[in-house]
């Protein structure tokens, strides 16, 4: 019933001003009620924000999808870092071929992207697009932080803890990047066909993973052109705040980066990194929203959010090939883990693909006669 047919059963002569009244009065109870519940339904979304961002189908497995395979952990003994070595894992499409060069994703903090149960889940996301050829041919590399003799690989449940994490990621000079250029890259390209191409060539971590993937992009742009940061940790841990500065006082560099980041992530509440609050960067479960500061100290330095704002408005004045997205997350990889299929579309966006009308091997799903499409499953 419409609220025009209402007023006019309302206004029907057989009623009396009592019935009208009462009926009135329902009529108001139920706009009450309605009003009620869509107050409830709007406070659902007030607690534990990271809960709004779920993993999509290119994060999972599928039937009919070529599965890629992962390597058994290697060591590199790193000279840059005496005493201390880096694990690494290694991702191998379906369909590379030995004979054509791959193009190169590295990505910080390997554990938690190559783990197909975690909140990334890199070889199902790779499995999909590259089937479906909206990326192209890429060998992922899993690479943790270096640690000591003494010390586990890493700790699931800390990233920073058992590693030499702080030291290698936040520092802005160039070891870490030698690390991967003088002690990672040899192994790699004895191993696979690897495209000596800077544009084939990415980098990405989350947090400080996120500014160290940076870093060695920034220092070595002739390598690696592409890069992807999730609550990038561009702030004043060990000098990472002075980043907007640097690109807005240095040439622009050939880099195309995407930056995604939380307005609820640590916002240096207090003159540190809080926010009423911090979220684990690999929590398991959603960090509750913060409740609102009475501190009014805020250091800009140590406000996540804000020096990634900072970063965007840095390479945007520059000119560079930039994109981000802004979310109502914390210091979590939720968000992140959801639009990585996204963030790799557009990373990869103009990969070099033949389109030839009459030849339709190029419109179809990549399958590959010696690797066929497996059941789901996770990649083997």
């Amino acid at each position: 019933m419409t609220s025009k047919n209402i007023s006019r059963w309302l206004r029907m002569p057989q009623f009396n001003f009592r019935v009208i009244s009462s009926c009135r009065f329902v009529l108001t109870a139920l706009l009450g009620l309605l009003i009620v519940l869509q107050l409830a339904v709007t406070n659902t979304f007030a607690g534990p924000y990271d809960d709004l961002y779920t993993l999509g189908p290119d994060s999972l497995p599928h039937d009919g999808v070529s599965h890629g395979k992962i390597t058994e952990p290697k060591t590199i003994q790193s000279k840059i870092f005496p005493g201390t070595a880096h694990m690494y894992t290694v991702y191998v499409p379906a369909q590379y071929d030995p004979a054509k060069p791959a193009c190169l994703m590295i990505f910080q903090d390997g554990h938690a992207y190559a783990d197909v149960n975690g909140e990334y889940r890199i070889p199902n996301v790779f499995d999909n697009l590259i089937f479906r050829r909206e990326i192209p041919v890429t060998i992922a590399v899993f690479i943790n932080p270096g640690h000591t003799t003494n010390q586990p690989d890493f700790s699931a449940s800390n990233w920073d803890a058992n590693s030499n994490r702080g030291e290698e990621y936040n520092v802005l000079d160039d070891r870490y990047s030698q690390v991967i250029l003088q002690e990672l890259m040899p192994e790699l390209k004895q191993a696979y066909n690897i495209s000596d191409n800077a544009d084939d060539r990415a980098l990405s971590g989350a947090s400080s993973g996120a500014i160290a993937a940076f870093t060695v992009a920034w220092h070595h742009p002739d390598q690696f052109h592409k890069v992807i940061t999730t609550i990038g940790s561009f702030t004043a841990i060990r000098g990472g705040d002075a980043y907007p500065s640097l690109i807005s006082q240095s040439e622009k560099k050939p880099i195309r980066i995407f930056l995604e980041d939380g307005v609820n992530d640590n916002r240096g509440i207090g003159g540190r990194g809080g926010r009423g609050g911090r979220g684990n960067t690999n929590a398991t479960t959603a960090v509750t929203a913060p409740a609102p500061s009475t501190n009014t100290v805020i250091n800009p330095g140590r406000d996540w959010h804000g020096q990634n704002i900072r970063m965007v408005e840095a390479l945007t004045a520059k000119g560079y090939d930039v994109n981000y997205a802004w979310t109502l997350g914390t210091h979590s990889n939720k968000h992140g883990g959801a639009i990585m299929p996204d963030m790799l579309r557009w990373l990869w966006r103009d990969y070099p693909r033949a389109d030839n009308p009459t030849d339709a091997g190029n419109r179809g799903p990549f399958v590959t006669t010696d690797n066929p499409p497996s059941a789901a499953g996770s990649a083997k």
